[in-house]
């Protein structure tokens, strides 16, 4: 048995998120575990570029409102004790709402070398704004 200390809080880069997203890692790959979760926080509008995960990811919603959106245009709004599954190479994107914030567990296993995270392009403000729009009709 081991206790983990808190870690500090980091913004997340630049280079692959839009707005202001912090992060709190809670679990590293160690002795033979390939799990990694963080907590996530975004503020109102912040979201992650598109990408992909190599043994996917679970998303747990802690706080807030977000999405949750994939490229054949699925949307799901996420909302405190919500669970979404992204699988393995499925590309997909998720971030807080307009107007709230949206804090999340996400939840992965690492690959080989790293985290197994593709990152992609970033989404265009009319994919953020049509996603919105979609969760809420």
């Amino acid at each position: 048995m081991e206790l983990t200390t808190r870690t500090p809080t980091a913004k997340a880069p630049e280079q692959n998120f839009t707005g202001d997203v912090y992060v709190n890692p809670l679990k590293k790959p160690v002795d033979g575990s390939r799990l990694i979760a963080s907590i996530v926080r975004f503020t109102p509008g912040a979201h992650t570029n598109w990408h992909s995960h190599a043994h996917g990811q679970t998303l747990y919603c802690t706080d807030g409102s977000g999405l949750v959106v994939n490229r054949d245009g699925a949307v799901i709004r996420l909302t405190p004790g919500d669970t979404v599954w992204t699988p393995p190479g499925e590309e997909h994107w998720h971030g807080a709402g307009i107007d709230c914030m949206m804090s999340h567990i996400a939840m992965l296993e690492g690959a080989d070398t790293g985290d197994g995270t593709t990152w992609l392009e970033p989404v265009t403000d009319d994919q953020y704004t049509q996603a919105n729009k979609a969760s809420h009709g």
